[in-house]
């Protein structure tokens, strides 16, 4: 830092990121996710998609797991945010069980307010996350076709 360039930062630069992500929760034990696994890559306005993932309780204890759903939508014709939580579960397991998490997702999921303001769904490609908080997920894309 050169403190005679007056367009030099007189400021300690640092991570702005919160110190918990949403849906953060402290647990006594350990949950890992397996892969997601999507009925089908690409839904139909009238159609469902149906994504499920494996939870574990990797751990030492008996926990509850909060599973949560994320959407995004890639090519709508408005901005729009780059998560948006569309569904969560809760699951009870005991030291070393797995469970299989679904959620079904309609195009009711996926609307929101055009520029219009129509309240909508677009065709398109979107993005679908599953994890324990917004910041630990995973993603796999899929389409809404028209």
């Amino acid at each position: 830092m050169d403190a005679n360039n007056k367009y030099t930062s007189k400021y300690l630069d640092v991570p702005n990121d919160p110190l918990f992500p949403f849906g953060f929760g402290l647990s006594y034990t350990q949950f890992s996710y397996g892969p997601i696994q999507l009925n089908t890559s690409s839904m139909a306005m009238n159609g469902t998609l149906r994504a499920t993932v494996t939870v574990s309780n990797t751990g030492n204890y008996d926990g509850l797991e909060t599973v949560q759903l994320y959407l995004r939508d890639v090519t709508a014709s408005v901005n729009r945010p780059l998560q948006e939580l569309r569904g969560y579960k809760q699951v009870f397991l005991k030291k070393g069980a797995r469970q299989q998490v679904s959620f079904d997702i309609t195009a009711d999921h996926l609307r929101f307010y055009d520029r219009d303001m129509q309240y909508r769904a677009e065709p398109g490609e979107f993005r679908l996350q599953i994890g324990s908080n917004s910041r630990d997920v995973q993603e796999v894309p899929f389409e809404l076709k028209p």
